[in-house]
């Protein structure tokens, strides 16, 4: 039984990430803020459904429920800790305490376009914070780390698909900037204190849990709504969207590849190779909720890339990893979580 420190792990993908650590039988230390960018309910949540508590519980306020939820989730394999990334007394006393073997960073402020209006607090949160997590590894011994890149480092790349050795010094937005700098502080602390690591470009995670100001889950509520989206350009942007289990899945072969090696830096594309219009993606949305869009068309957005498509071939090649999951299908089960989540959250 190894034991992972993963920071974010209250969040979309590290709540699926906790689950699946636990399920094989490992000890999960989940260092999460609950920073204020969405109701810290919706946290509260995950973290209840990964642990296959009910989902649900008289929320009286966030001190209070918080402290609440750590007595209902933790044990002897599962521990919740409210902790920032940039707390340096915070995060020594969980490396002096639980001694995690592997740490997988997931913890950011997230977000392209919220990176534009904060651009200082996205540079503090995830450049600054993940060069103190990596003092705290090398201060306490831990030379092995997974870290969550993103597929917005590769800006508006006019090359496609999007392969690791692309060049990626043109970002768009803060956000992208500060990916690219995590990357690069990988590679320097694998150069100075021999920390292994593998930086993993996300390309646009979709699915369970998901977060409420991300496209999916968003439209799929106003839809529900009746009200209208909010539609950038022509709809002729695309991603290449990728479902979370498959994600989860990159994940741990990722930690398994960390943990088998020494001498470790690598750069790798999670991403399905596929890209789906934002045209497309509204009508999948419209087929699976059986409900019409209102569209509300708009300019886009400055930070937005065009397209995101990933070469998959490294990941395969390195990971053995292979998406499972067609964008129709994990649309299906979203949709099929997300009548389930509207009517939970009617109880509360």
């Amino acid at each position: 039984m190894a034991t992972y420190l993963v920071t974010g792990g209250a969040g979309f993908i590290g709540s699926h990430l906790c689950e699946s650590l636990l399920r094989d039988g490992h000890r999960v230390v989940n260092a999460d803020s609950f920073a204020e960018l969405y109701d810290y309910r919706y946290k509260a949540r995950n973290v209840l459904e990964s642990l296959g508590k009910e989902p649900i519980f008289e929320y009286k306020g966030r001190a209070e429920d918080l402290s609440r939820l750590q007595s209902l989730a933790n044990s002897e394999t599962y521990r919740l800790e409210l902790a920032d990334i940039r707390d340096e007394a915070a995060m020594d006393r969980l490396f002096r305490e639980y001694k995690p073997d592997v740490v997988i960073h997931l913890a950011a402020l997230p977000g392209v376009r919220a990176s534009i209006d904060r651009p200082l607090e996205t540079l503090d949160v995830n450049v600054k914070g993940t060069l103190l997590l990596l003092e705290r590894m090398r201060a306490h011994g831990v030379t092995k780390w997974v870290c969550a890149s993103s597929s917005s480092v590769y800006g508006n790349n006019p090359k496609a698909p999007f392969s690791e050795d692309d060049p990626v010094d043109r970002p768009i937005s803060p956000y992208a900037a500060s990916k690219i700098s995590c990357e690069l502080l990988g590679a320097t602390y694998r150069h100075l204190h021999g920390i292994d690591g593998l930086m993993l470009r996300f390309f646009t995670v979709y699915g369970e849990r998901q977060r409420p100001d991300l496209a999916i889950r968003k439209f799929a509520a106003l839809i529900a709504e009746g009200k209208p989206i909010p539609f950038y350009g022509d709809g002729s942007t695309s991603r290449d969207y990728t479902y979370v289990a498959d994600i989860v899945e990159g994940i741990r072969s990722a930690i398994r590849h960390v943990e088998a090696n020494t001498g470790v830096y690598e750069i790798v594309n999670l991403g399905g190779s596929r890209t789906v219009s934002l045209t497309a993606m509204v009508e999948a949305l419209e087929r699976e909720l059986v409900a019409r869009a209102v569209l509300n068309r708009l300019p886009p957005q400055p930070g937005d890339v065009e397209r995101t498509w990933a070469d998959p071939s490294k990941a395969k090649r390195l990971l053995g990893f292979e998406p499972a999951t067609s964008f129709e299908d994990g649309i299906r089960r979203f949709a099929a979580w997300f009548r389930e989540e509207r009517l939970r959250e009617r109880k509360v």
